[in-house]
């Protein structure tokens, strides 16, 4: 199993950004997919996170301006990040619940996408 993850970049305050994490290789199902945050020097925070039936979870941090999403039929979480500021600036990690067969579940993450807001 292989995650992917992809659309991190430099923006201005204000702007926006979409990130992307698709999963990859041969699983049963994925129950829950999240995005991760990492700030220079900071812990590793969860910033938001998704069940397989569309249920959303926020940081408060980002509740109203970021938003979750998946496509399950891409195996596919999205993270849709909008009014950034300078402190959403970290490495972003996707991170994946998964059924690798019927009994056998582990987590995966991606290898991290880097997010920079300027002020």
């Amino acid at each position: 199993v292989q995650l992917v993850e992809s659309g991190g970049g430099l923006v201005q305050a204000g702007g926006s950004l979409r990130l992307s994490c698709v999963a990859s290789g041969t699983f049963f199902s994925i129950p829950a997919m999240a995005w991760y945050r990492q700030a220079p020097g900071k812990q590793l925070d969860l910033v938001a996170s998704i069940t397989s039936g569309n249920n959303t979870s926020y940081a408060d941090s980002v509740k109203g301006r970021f938003t979750i999403s998946r496509d399950n039929a891409k195996n596919t979480v999205y993270l849709q990040m909008s009014s950034l500021k300078p402190e959403d600036t970290a490495d972003y990690y996707c991170n994946v619940d998964m059924w690798v067969t019927y009994r056998e579940r582990r987590e995966y993450w991606g290898q991290g996408t880097q997010v920079t807001v300027s002020s």
